[in-house]
């Protein structure tokens, strides 16, 4: 599976810097007189041809962000027609993260999380949603929207839970350190070894799922360790999950809220808890001290 890169990893030769993918991309932006809904969409860099074409069901992408307002402009100006209601999750954000959204786009939904973590952040979210199929990314420009295509295409195909690797072909970081490939590494074989899975990635959170089974994923993390949950308890309720390469982009400007050590540590912990029997023996457990 081939990934056509952002506009600012790859620019054009071309003339304006977007993503061309064949000659006839570039012979249509050179036409004279195009219409007003033609110029907006050829802002917006879609993978192939036919990812323009919305899916038929509703789509809801939700955006933790804190402190976030110089990357928001970058997000939101890529994100493809085929989401029909973002959701801005604020996290008390000091700055103008909110009329930034507001001011980008107008229709954007904002609710301020309950709690503080990203956890509380995505839960807030997904509670709000509306759409049939929730995507989730984060607000830094470390994940680029125009890749939501490839996700619902999969949802689309029957699967129900999609997740983004920089791990297969297509994929790739242009911002892993050593010391976060490492724990991701060590983590993913923990997964694997735990769930009997045979997944390329962990900590990325790029993913997409049907709103229908939100109560099967029983999300309650807090923090980053939310990531991992999702996927845990995506495994041990069985659902059909599908991988998809992603290219993880460099935060376009602050400072990560990630804390690597500490972090790796809530996500191992939350792995061997939530392990398939794992309930099951604690409260059996319980019952036999009674």
């Amino acid at each position: 599976m081939s990934t056509t890169l952002p506009p600012h990893v790859v620019p054009s030769a071309d003339h304006d810097g977007r993503p061309q993918r064949r000659a006839e991309d570039r012979a249509a932006a050179r036409r004279p007189q195009r219409r007003a809904e033609d110029r907006v969409a050829a802002r917006r860099p879609m993978r192939r041809a036919g990812d323009g074409v919305a899916s038929s069901h509703s789509v809801t992408l939700v955006v933790p962000a804190q402190n976030e307002a110089r990357n928001i402009p970058w997000v939101f100006e890529q994100i493809p027609r085929c989401v029909d209601e973002v959701i801005l999750v604020d996290g008390s954000s000091d700055d103008a993260t909110v009329p930034m959204a507001r001011h980008c786009l107008p229709t954007v939904r904002s609710v301020q999380q309950s709690g503080p973590g990203k956890g509380n952040a995505l839960r807030t979210g997904f509670a709000a949603a509306s759409g049939e199929y929730i995507v989730m990314m984060d607000a830094d420009g470390s994940m680029w929207p125009g890749e939501i295509p490839h996700f619902l295409h999969f949802l689309d195909h029957g699967f129900d839970f999609v997740k983004g690797s920089r791990c297969i072909a297509g994929g790739g970081s242009l911002d892993l350190t050593k010391v976060r490939s490492f724990g991701n590494r060590a983590l993913l074989a923990v997964v694997n070894r735990l769930y009997d899975a045979r997944l390329t990635d962990l900590c990325y959170g790029y993913c997409a799922f049907r709103r229908s089974f939100l109560d099967a994923l029983d999300l309650r993390s807090s923090g980053f360790e939310i990531e991992a949950e999702m996927i845990a308890h995506a495994l041990r309720s069985g659902l059909r999950i599908a991988e998809v390469p992603s290219l993880e982009l460099p935060r376009r400007s602050g400072r990560s809220h990630l804390h690597a050590v500490s972090d790796g540590r809530r996500v191992l912990r939350t792995l061997i808890t939530e392990r398939p029997g794992a309930r099951s023996s604690a409260a059996a457990s319980a019952e036999e001290r009674r």
